[in-house]
C-alpha cells in the first residue's frame, strides 16, 4: 500500500502531461471556504506531490496512519514550476518568499476520495516575494492523498506511506 518516493515522482511527471488546474473562476468554492472581503488573489497555482504518513500506535491497541507532512511541488498554469509546499504548512516560492498557514475551516471533497478542501490565515509570512504579503490561501479541487486504509499494523510501526496527490493552491492578499 505504500507508494514510493521514485513512484509518486513518476505520478506528478504523468500529471503535468495532463491540462492544468480548471481557471480559477471555474471551481465552485464552498460558502465556508470563502476568503474574507478585501482580498484578491494573487497567485493560483497546482501542487503536485505526496501527503507523507506514518503508521502510529492509536488507542486500544489499534494501529492507524497519522498525517506527518505534505511534500509537493508548486507549478504556475504554464506548467513552470514556481515553488514548494513542505510541513508547516508552508509554501516556498522561488522567489525566497514564504507563508505558514494555519487551518481556518475545511470542507470535504465533494466526491468523498481526497483530501479535504481548506481555507488557512497566514500565520506567518517571509520575504518581500510573492508569499510575503499574502492573508489567505485556498486548497481546493484536491486529487488523492487519503491516508492509505490497510497495512498499518505492529510490524508496520514507524514506517511512512508517500501518497499521490493533487490540489489548486491559491493565495491571496489586501486589496
Amino acid at each position: 500500500m505504500t507508494i514510493t518516493l521514485r513512484f509518486a515522482s513518476l505520478l506528478a511527471a504523468a500529471a503535468l502531461a495532463a491540462p492544468l488546474a480548471a481557471p480559477a473562476a471555474d471551481i465552485a468554492v464552498p460558502d465556508q471556504l470563502q476568503v474574507p472581503t478585501g482580498q484578491k488573489l494573487a497567485l493560483d497555482v497546482r501542487g503536485v506531490g505526496v501527503q507523507i504518513y506514518v503508521c502510529s500506535a492509536a488507542d486500544g491497541g489499534a494501529f492507524e496512519w497519522r498525517f506527518k507532512a505534505p511534500e509537493a511541488d508548486l507549478f504556475d498554469q504554464q506548467g513552470r514550476k514556481v515553488g514548494k509546499h513542505y510541513a508547516g504548512p508552508t509554501w516556498e516560492s522561488n522567489d525566497g518568499s514564504k507563508v505558514v498557514g494555519t487551518v481556518k475551516a475545511h470542507q470535504d471533497d465533494p466526491h468523498g476520495v481526497a483530501i479535504p478542501w481548506l481555507l488557512l490565515n497566514a500565520k506567518s509570512t517571509e520575504g518581500a516575494g510573492v508569499f510575503g504579503k499574502v492573508d489567505a490561501i485556498q486548497r481546493l479541487a484536491t486529487d488523492a492523498g487519503l491516508a492509505p486504509t490497510a497495512g498499518c499494523s505492529q510490524a508496520q510501526l514507524g514506517q511512512e506511506a508517500r501518497v499521490a496527490y493533487q490540489a489548486v493552491y491559491r493565495f491571496y492578499t489586501a486589496n
